[in-house]
């Protein structure tokens, strides 16, 4: 199957910011120009006004901000534009075949222009007659006007013809990607790429299975800790003063990832979606072990190619940045406490929408960044705490998938073959698992491997030798 191209705008083309000089002026003269007029009427503010000044606006926006990964993502204003047309056109008097020939023309303008603009269209020329188009069929109903240069008669249209002059010049601003890498196409997050090629079973079993509660699996394993108590002790004689069991379990965790790398996906908006490389690792953090100490959630970004040294610089920065602080005030603290400004009867508003936008994977990436809830794994120590291991729930928001929790240290008295009895040393571990992203096997399988990292964790100094791609 021939791969689709994916175009992008540069801002460091000057034809880019012309493209959005054009939408914003349009925006100013329609203000200036078709706002002097029928403001009375709230259908020809919404439909005259409103409709097409948003349109140019976020035209505008997409471009300078996001164009360089999501340029397909103007076609959402387009969509817009073609509205605003269809309000307009009947303005004229024609007769209902006639309106509804320009309604087709208008949703055939749309539908071609998010193909060429996602790269299933190569042809961007295209572009030109498309933008055209409407603003020649208007010109072509005020021939009277056009023939007699009667510019006062003619001025309503100007915000048309920038805006139709921005579309023109957007095709010469357009440039194809050539790094052969993915980027991001209609149906993908920004915290994560669509999976479009599962199982039609595992396609439909979050239709079904809603729930991430509802939805886990609970596995637990005891790990034979001698050889990582032994290289704990010599990552502290080396410098590493800090560095502990949540840093080898995190690293072997990681370390498993480029052998296993399904295990960084996540269930969103019921369809399943892959982090690729970026592991969003999620952990409390107190400032004292008190009962009066606050505390506050962070969130470590990792990689595959990590080594044990790489994990313990990260989380130990990001820990000690917290700590350092008069109080935990985090960018999740901050946000939840003006939240709770906020009435009840609104906040609950305020979170349903939260919820939706999520589900849509329209949340700001802001917001994905400082939320808990939001990763690939939320790893806590029990043994901090001088208890077992726990299994810790998920989270129905958001779409963390794996919540994984350690205990104390235990001593356990072992027959050998030879009939001897010896003293070995075991962590237990209790793992929360989303069981809709991958299936039982693949989770074993992981789980063997993860056992078999801690038996040698002195690989984890080393960069992995192999890592296999989550999809090609």
């Amino acid at each position: 199957m021939e791969k689709k191209i994916h175009f992008y705008v540069s801002r460091k083309n000057v034809l880019t910011w012309l493209v959005a000089l054009c939408m914003v002026c349009s925006a100013v003269a329609r203000i200036v120009i078709v706002g002097e007029k029928g403001t009375g009427d709230s259908l020809y503010v919404w439909s005259q006004i409103l409709l097409p000044m948003a349109a140019v606006l976020l035209y505008s926006a997409i471009i300078l901000l996001n164009g360089k990964e999501r340029f397909y993502q103007t076609a959402i204003p387009v969509w817009f534009l073609s509205a605003y047309y269809c309000f307009t056109f009947p303005g004229y008097g024609f007769d209902k075949l006639m309106n509804g020939l320009f309604f087709i023309a208008m949703l055939f303008i749309a539908v071609l222009y998010t193909q060429i603009s996602c790269g299933k269209v190569k042809a961007t020329v295209l572009i030109i007659p498309l933008a055209l188009f409407p603003l020649a069929v208007l010109l072509y109903v005020d021939r009277a006007a056009v023939m007699a240069c009667d510019v006062a008669a003619l001025s309503p249209l100007l915000p048309d013809i920038l805006a139709a002059a921005g579309l023109v010049l957007v095709v010469f601003a357009m440039q194809v990607h050539s790094d052969g890498a993915y980027h991001p196409t209609w149906g993908d997050r920004s915290d994560g790429r669509r999976i479009r090629t599962l199982a039609p079973m595992a396609q439909i079993t979050a239709f079904f299975q809603v729930e991430r509660n509802t939805c886990s699996n609970l596995f637990e394993e005891s790990f034979e800790i001698s050889h990582v108590e032994r290289y704990i002790r010599q990552k502290r004689k080396e410098g590493m003063t800090d560095f502990g069991l949540t840093h080898v379990l995190l690293a072997a965790y990681v370390r498993g990832l480029c052998k296993y790398p399904q295990l960084n996906r996540f269930i969103s908006g019921q369809k399943v979606f892959s982090r690729g490389e970026d592991i969003q690792y999620c952990m409390v953090v107190k400032k004292e072990m008190t009962l009066e100490s606050p505390d506050t959630s962070i969130k470590v970004h990792l990689c595959r190619t990590d080594t044990a040294q790489d994990i313990y610089k990260k989380l130990n920065a990001a820990v000690e940045s917290v700590k350092a602080s008069q109080e935990l005030d985090s960018g999740i603290d901050n946000l939840i406490s003006y939240l709770n400004l906020i009435p009840s009867i609104v906040l609950k508003f305020v979170v349903w929408l939260l919820k939706l936008l999520d589900y849509f994977g329209l949340l700001p990436k802001f917001l994905l960044e400082l939320s808990p809830f939001h990763g690939s794994l939320f790893f806590t120590s029990m043994g901090s705490l001088g208890i077992r291991p726990i299994y810790h729930h998920l989270y129905d928001f958001g779409n963390l998938p794996v919540f994984g929790a350690f205990g104390c240290k235990r001593r356990a008295l072992e027959v050998q073959e030879d009939g001897s009895i010896i003293q070995k040393k075991y962590i237990d571990v209790k793992f929360t698992l989303d069981e809709r992203i991958v299936d039982g096997y693949y989770y074993a399988t992981f789980f063997k491997h993860y056992r078999s990292i801690l038996r040698h964790p002195e690989i984890l100094d080393q960069a992995p030798e192999e890592i296999i791609p989550d999809i090609d």
